[in-house]
């Protein structure tokens, strides 16, 4: 039994809801309870929107007691990361430039979760413009993990990845550039999806062409996922990545792939990036018991070391693309990392972006081919266990000097290169008792197929005790560490 409808999943408060078992407001109601009680803890939601959600809410309960037909997220509260815009709510951006800032439109995820009934309960907290992965800025403050609150929740959707562990709400939405979604997803024991490019369409996107920067969806089990993913994704011709034919249906995923059928290759650095000692025996001694379900399961020897400089100058031109005008206006209030990829944008020069470009290509090219021999890859979601808030990032791991303040989570944004899906997934808790998350990592618009097998691998994981371990709150709601 559920101690609230807050625990519940997307899947089964929207059984309930359609079977007039819980109304929406009874919904709203607990995920607003859980939201005061729990919040002050981790500074997940930095923004409210309590009175027009429960305005919403007795909207969705009349519909619901009049026999209408309902759509398909009708009366589930959603978290909007602070980086898309919310007609009539402030969007900040985590940005001091756009504190007081309150949007006339919706981006088109959040235009398309409400259009698919769902109610929108806050924003969530993220790093200025999503540049860093630990959730923390200078108009919010940062964002602990539910586990452990003196740690970091990842980022830059760890604002969106506490609230879901917290139970402030059965999704919430997020957004990926170089490991956003994937890193607070695996940090703080949830489900994370980068989909292909294209697959969630964006009209805001300022380097529309880049394959690197994604929205998608955050939840607490691949089931709710694929319900979030059905509602958002689907054709806009605004955006010049996006195809008819990429939309998932959630009446399509009624079965789990057979993984006994799978081929499945392992790697726990991709060749380039350095992983805390602790994380890669960890990954490796997981290796069998995640393997002992597949068609056959071995070690690959992946190279993606080319990615570094590959993606040290797209990151540095899509940030310059979309921030240098803002950044070179109003210097003052620009955080150190926006700012110091805005630097390092300008001391670039053609021919860099120009092989750069030429890398990428390669990088995407040589990594698809992998699928020849397997057909899933999986490596760790993160490089290091979760980290004191107060640092911005991780200096050295394995007593090896990190340059870059985004060099700690090469096994993600290396992987932001290659074009493909990928989803995250709890794998139990890691060496120093904390979540730990693993990347499945399938062909280029192979979405449909790898959430089908990502439920199956989310199914065996639970069996084999791997699965989600929800954080543990006391009675008063403070977290026992």
């Amino acid at each position: 039994m559920m101690d609230t409808p807050a625990e519940l999943s997307a899947v089964e408060a929207r059984r309930q809801i359609g079977a007039r078992e819980l109304t929406p407001s009874a919904l709203l109601e607990a995920c607003i309870t859980r939201i005061e009680q729990r919040n002050p803890l981790v500074n997940a939601v930095i923004t409210t929107n309590f009175d027009e959600a429960r305005r919403q809410a007795k909207i969705a309960d009349t519909a619901v007691r009049a026999g209408e037909a309902l759509p398909p997220l009708h009366g589930l509260p959603v978290l909007i990361k602070d980086l898309s815009r919310t007609k009539g709510l402030r969007t900040t951006f985590g940005s001091r430039c756009f504190e007081t800032h309150v949007p006339d439109h919706d981006d088109i995820i959040v235009e398309r979760l409400r259009a698919a009934g769902a109610i929108v309960l806050g924003k969530t907290n993220t790093p200025e413009f999503g540049a860093g992965a630990n959730t923390s800025n200078l108009v919010f403050g940062a964002t602990g993990n539910p586990y452990n609150t003196t740690v970091t929740s990842g980022g830059s959707s760890g604002g969106s990845a506490a609230g879901l562990a917290s139970s402030m709400a059965p999704l919430a939405s997020g957004s990926d550039l170089g490991g956003s979604l994937r890193i607070p997803a695996s940090f703080c024991g949830i489900v994370g999806m980068r989909p292909s490019p294209g697959i969630v369409p964006s009209r805001s996107h300022v380097s529309g062409f880049s394959h690197l920067w994604t929205d998608g969806p955050m939840a607490r089990t691949v089931e709710d996922l694929i319900l979030m993913l059905s509602a958002i994704s689907g054709f806009d011709a605004r955006d010049p990545l996006c195809s008819p034919n990429l939309e998932i249906e959630y009446k399509d995923f009624h079965a789990i792939e057979d993984l006994a059928h799978s081929r499945i290759g392992f790697s726990t650095d991709l060749g380039v990036a350095e992983v805390d000692s602790g994380i890669a025996a960890l990954f490796e001694s997981r290796q069998p018991i995640i393997g002992k379900h597949f068609k056959s399961a071995s070690v690959l020897d992946v190279d993606l070391s080319d990615a570094a400089a590959a993606f040290r100058v797209l990151r540095a031109q899509s940030l310059y693309a979309a921030y240098g005008e803002l950044a070179e206006n109003q210097p003052d209030l620009i955080g150190p990392n926006v700012r110091n990829n805005i630097l390092e944008a300008k001391s670039l020069h053609l021919s860099d972006t120009a092989l750069a470009d030429a890398a990428h290509t390669q990088i995407y090219r040589r990594f698809q081919a992998i699928f020849a021999e397997v057909d899933y890859l999986i490596c760790p979601a993160t490089s290091v266990s979760p980290f004191p808030l107060e640092e911005n990032h991780p200096a050295a791991i394995n007593d090896k000097p990190l340059k870059e303040y985004y060099a700690w989570y090469a096994i993600t944004w290396a992987l932001s290169l290659v074009g493909s899906p990928i989803v995250t997934l709890p794998c139990g808790l890691d060496h120093q008792g904390m979540p730990f998350g693993i990347q499945i990592v399938g062909p280029r618009h192979s979405d449909a197929k790898l959430l089908r097998f990502a439920r199956g691998l989310e199914s065996a994981l639970m069996q084999d005790g791997l699965g989600r371990e929800s954080p543990k709150f006391s009675a008063s709601d403070a977290v026992i560490a």
